[in-house]
């Protein structure tokens, strides 16, 4: 049974995150700018995960030290939300997702490179997979434009090492130590800062009182954010990050068919073809690591 609600924590996970570029867009349409919309999605979420944290007793206090670590932990993952944002107003939301979810592969490649963990033959069979899959997406939204496609897929690989970065730092630092909800905690409410910054410093956050567009807040910050952070963190404590990160393959699926039946945005065989591959790729890496640990 406790199992079988891993499993449930985690298809819950990856499928909300997946609901992130919906309402990305709804937001970005209603005029806000990214520094609004990240600053929103960011600064709910980190309150509700609070909220959370202190009514399960969690202690929130960390060592300068630890606090250091985190708040350049944060810069790596707020700068992983601001490539996707930029990635979803150029080309289609489903394509950045799922060149997104590469993001195994870039931790594995990084793990070989800079920590001298050994590489095999699948995680650079997987890597080539990833490459082939990324082209072939990029060929299956031919024809769709929603901004400089260029620009789109450049922010959303950036959006890949970014991540990517933020993993490895997490299991290489003193954030290691730190409680799984504490530590999202940080990263949001950093997060939240930095855009606010941001937002002032390109004219400023607006104080919503559309009740339509606080919809679109709320499901961004709610459950595409904290609910999806917290059934990841409930995931991982069942079955592990390797099946975690197996079922994440709903994340970019459910981007797909948002993609698709709300922006119209096109799905041809080549794009089903190399969402396929990339999501082959992702497996190989993550089982492959599940070997080497075992």
């Amino acid at each position: 049974m406790n199992r079988l609600k891993g499993f449930f924590w985690a298809a819950l996970s990856s499928s909300t995150f997946g609901l992130a570029p919906l309402f990305t867009l709804l937001l970005l349409d209603a005029g806000y700018s990214s520094f609004e919309a990240l600053s929103y999605r960011w600064g709910i979420a980190s309150l509700g995960l609070i909220a959370y944290g202190l009514l399960t007793g969690h202690r929130f206090r960390l060592a300068a030290a630890a606090l250091r670590t985190v708040f350049v932990l944060s810069l790596f993952r707020a700068a992983t939300s601001l490539s996707l944002v930029i990635a979803y107003q150029n080309m289609a939301s489903g394509v950045a997702s799922t060149i997104h979810f590469m993001y195994p592969l870039a931790v594995a490649l990084a793990m070989v490179l800079f920590f001298h963990e050994r590489g095999s033959t699948r995680t650079f069979a997987a890597i080539v997979l990833s490459i082939v899959g990324a082209v072939l997406l990029s060929l299956g939204g031919e024809g769709f434009v929603r901004g400089d496609v260029i620009l789109g897929t450049v922010t959303a690989v950036l959006s890949v090492l970014f991540y990517g970065g933020y993993i490895v730092g997490v299991r290489r630092s003193r954030a290691n130590e730190i409680d799984s909800v504490v530590l999202t905690c940080y990263v949001m409410g950093f997060s939240a800062l930095f855009f606010l910054i941001g937002g002032w410093c390109t004219g400023g956050v607006r104080l919503e009182t559309d009740p339509t567009v606080w919809l679109y807040i709320l499901g961004l910050a709610l459950p595409a954010t904290a609910l999806s952070n917290m059934a990841l963190v409930e995931a991982i404590k069942r079955i592990g990050p390797t099946m975690t990160s197996v079922l994440g393959a709903l994340e970019p699926f459910t981007a797909v068919v948002i993609g698709v039946l709300v922006f119209a945005e096109p799905f041809t065989g080549r794009g089903a073809a190399g969402m396929l591959l990339i999501v082959v790729a992702v497996t190989l890496v993550v089982w492959n690591g599940r070997r080497t640990e075992s």
